[in-house]
C-alpha cells in the first residue's frame, strides 16, 4: 500500500510540473441527477450576406454546419427581400423577388431566393425566415436604395431606403402571401411547416426608419398574410437589439403590449398572433493595455434582461425565445484591421467564450422559467477575402476556424443536462463582473440513453494565452454501465486550430495544395488523446488533465 501511495504522489507531482504548477480545480458530475433538457439552442446560425449561401465556400461551410448537428440546423439571413442584382457585398445582399412593371403591377421573381433556400433544404437545414427588407418598388422612403459600404466606412452608410415601411401595405401583404405559396409549392407543406417566420431585423435602431407603431402594423399585415396561406406557420418577432438598453427594452415591450392587448391593424380584434419572441444579445470586447479584453458579462446581462421582460408577460411566458443574434459584439463584417479588438475571432478566446456563454444561456432560461429555443450565432464566411482577416466567421477560404469546433462538441451532447459542481465561476459572477478576477474553469454535462458528455473550459476575458490555465480533476458519477469507451476532444493552441497552423506556415495568402489540405485537417475537431476502453468501478469515471487558458475539452463516455 505504501508503494502504491508513493507512486500516486510522484505521478501527481509530475503532472503538476508538466502543467506548470497550475492551480487544481475539482469538477464533479452526477449523471444520475438531471437539471433540465439539453435542448440544442446552439444549432442556429445567421449572416448578413445571403448571396454567399450558394457560393463555393458558402456551400462547403453549410455542409460542415449541417454535418456537425444531430438535429436540423436553423439558418437566418438578412436581405431576403432586398432589390438588386444578386451580387454579394459586405452588409448587403439581394434576391430581386419583387419589382413592378410600368403600370405598377407586381412582378415576382423567385430564382435567387430559391437558390438560397434550396441550399439549406438540400442539407437538411431549415430557414428562420427573416421577412425583410423593403423592396425598392415598395419603399416609402426617397433617396438611395443600395449602398457600397466597406469595413472602416461610417456604419450608418448602410441605412438607405430599404429600411422604410411600405407605401402600400396591401401590396406588401400580397408579396408575403405569394412567397409562402411559392415555398409550399416548391418544398411541400410538411417542410415549410418546420420553418420559423419573423419580421425584420433590429427595428428599434436604424434598420427600421418607421416608428414602433408602424412596425406593429407591418407585423399584423405580415403575420395575417402568412397565416392566410399556412395557418400552422410559426410567426414571431420583433428581433430588437440588446434588451438592457432602455430604447430596445421599450420597443420590445411596445411590441409585446400590442400582440397581447393592442388593436390588430388587419382584423380589428384585440391582439396579434405570435408563436415566438425574438431579441438580440451582444457583448463588448475592447483593447486594454495592448491586449484584447472580452466582456461575457455584457452579453449575458442582455439575455438576462430579455428573459426577464418575456417572463413578465404571463400570457407569453410559455412561448419559445429565439435570440436572433447572440455574439461577443455587433459587427460581423468589421475585421481586426479597422477594429483590432475583433482579432479575438481567429483564435481560442472565441471558442472558450462560446462554450462559457452558451452554457450560461441554459442557466438563464432556467432562472426565469422560460425556454430559449435558439441562440443564433451571427457568423458565417466572407467569400474570397484574405485569410484570417478577423471577420466574425466560422471558416476562412473554406477552412474551419477554432470556434466551429465548439459547435461540433455541442453536437455530441444530448438528452438531459445533469448536475455539475465545482465550477470556479457562477452565473452571478459572470453577470456582475464577467471573468476578470480568476479564470472561469467550469463545465456543462449531459446524459443520453447511451452516453455522458462533459464540456470543460478555461475562459478569461483577457486574451493573454500564456497566463492562466488549470489542472482539472474531473469525476463523473452515476454512469449506468460497467464497460465504457472514453473519447477526449480538445480545442487549444495545438488541437482543432487551423489558425495556429496557418501562422506556423508563415501566414500564406495563397497556400499550396498540401498546405491547404493540412489547414483543412487542422480545422476539424481533434482528439486530445486516443479513445480508450475502460471498466468502471461503481459507475464512476475519473480523469486528471491540464487545461490551458482559453482551452476547451469535451469528454464523451459511451456504452
Amino acid at each position: 500500500m505504501r508503494k502504491i501511495h508513493l507512486f500516486s504522489l510522484l505521478a501527481s507531482c509530475l503532472l503538476a510540473l508538466t502543467a506548470g504548477a497550475q492551480p487544481r480545480v475539482s469538477l464533479s458530475v452526477d449523471a444520475s441527477r438531471p437539471v433540465g433538457e439539453m435542448n440544442p439552442l446552439w444549432a442556429w446560425f445567421g449572416y448578413d450576406e445571403p448571396n454567399y449561401t450558394y457560393m463555393k465556400d458558402g456551400r462547403k461551410l453549410l455542409s460542415e454546419i449541417a454535418d456537425l448537428s444531430p438535429v436540423p440546423v436553423y439558418v437566418r439571413a438578412h436581405n431576403l427581400m432586398t432589390t438588386g442584382d444578386g451580387k454579394a457585398a459586405f452588409k448587403w445582399g439581394s434576391t430581386n423577388m419583387y419589382t413592378e412593371d410600368a403600370a405598377g403591377r407586381p412582378v415576382y421573381d423567385w430564382d435567387i431566393i430559391d437558390r438560397i433556400f434550396d441550399t439549406y433544404v438540400d442539407r437538411g437545414m431549415r430557414p428562420l425566415v427573416e421577412v425583410g427588407f423593403m423592396p425598392e418598388a415598395l419603399t416609402s422612403k426617397g433617396g438611395p436604395y443600395s449602398h457600397h459600404w466597406q469595413p472602416g466606412d461610417n456604419y450608418n452608410d448602410i441605412y438607405t431606403a430599404w429600411t422604410a415601411p411600405p407605401k402600400d401595405y396591401g401590396k406588401w401583404a400580397e408579396l408575403v402571401r405569394q412567397w409562402v405559396l411559392h415555398s409550399i409549392d416548391r418544398y411541400g407543406l410538411d417542410e415549410v411547416n418546420t420553418w420559423y417566420w419573423e419580421l425584420w431585423n433590429e427595428p428599434d435602431i436604424a434598420y427600421w426608419s418607421g416608428s414602433a407603431e408602424e412596425y406593429c402594423k407591418l407585423y399584423d399585415y405580415t403575420s395575417e398574410a402568412i397565416l392566410s396561406v399556412l395557418p400552422t406557420a410559426r410567426v414571431g418577432g420583433p428581433e430588437t437589439t440588446n434588451p438592457s438598453s432602455r430604447n430596445a427594452a421599450a420597443f420590445l415591450r411596445t411590441f409585446l403590449d400590442h400582440v397581447t392587448k393592442g388593436t390588430n391593424y388587419v382584423t380589428g380584434r384585440t391582439g396579434s398572433h405570435i408563436d415566438f419572441i425574438s431579441f438580440h444579445a451582444k457583448g463588448a470586447p475592447r483593447i486594454v493595455d495592448g491586449h484584447i479584453r472580452m466582456n461575457a458579462g455584457v452579453q449575458l446581462r442582455n439575455i438576462d434582461a430579455g428573459c426577464a421582460i418575456v417572463a413578465s408577460y404571463p400570457t407569453l411566458k410559455h412561448l419559445p425565445i429565439i435570440i436572433g443574434e447572440s455574439d461577443p459584439e455587433g459587427c460581423a463584417a468589421c475585421g481586426m484591421k479597422t477594429n483590432p479588438e475583433n482579432g479575438y475571432r481567429n483564435g481560442t478566446v472565441y471558442s472558450s467564450y462560446t462554450a462559457a456563454t452558451f452554457a450560461r444561456k441554459y442557466e438563464l432560461q432556467d432562472r426565469h422559467g422560460v425556454r430559449i429555443e435558439g441562440a443564433v450565432t451571427w457568423a458565417f464566411e466572407f467569400e474570397d477575402q484574405p485569410w484570417f482577416n478577423g471577420f466574425r466567421d466560422l471558416a476562412t477560404n473554406g477552412v474551419d476556424e477554432p470556434v466551429l469546433n465548439v459547435f461540433r462538441m455541442f453536437g455530441k451532447m444530448a438528452g438531459q443536462r445533469v448536475a455539475v459542481t465545482g465550477n470556479t465561476c457562477s452565473l452571478d459572477d459572470l453577470l456582475t463582473g464577467s471573468v476578470r478576477e480568476r479564470d472561469d474553469v467550469s463545465a456543462i454535462a449531459s446524459r443520453s440513453d447511451r452516453s455522458v458528455a462533459v464540456m470543460v473550459w478555461d475562459y478569461h476575458d483577457d486574451d493573454l494565452p500564456h497566463e492562466g490555465g488549470a489542472t482539472v480533476d474531473l469525476s463523473v458519477a452515476g454512469i449506468p454501465a460497467r464497460d465504457v469507451r472514453v473519447s477526449h476532444y480538445r480545442i487549444d493552441a495545438e488541437h482543432s486550430n487551423s489558425y495556429e497552423v496557418w501562422k506556423a506556415m508563415g501566414e500564406p495568402q495563397q497556400p499550396d495544395r498540401a498546405q491547404y489540405r493540412r489547414l483543412e485537417q487542422a480545422g476539424q475537431l481533434a482528439e486530445y488523446e486516443p479513445a480508450r476502453q475502460l471498466r468502471l468501478r461503481k459507475g464512476t469515471f475519473s480523469s486528471t488533465f491540464a487545461l490551458p487558458r482559453q482551452g476547451t475539452s469535451l469528454l464523451l463516455i459511451e456504452w
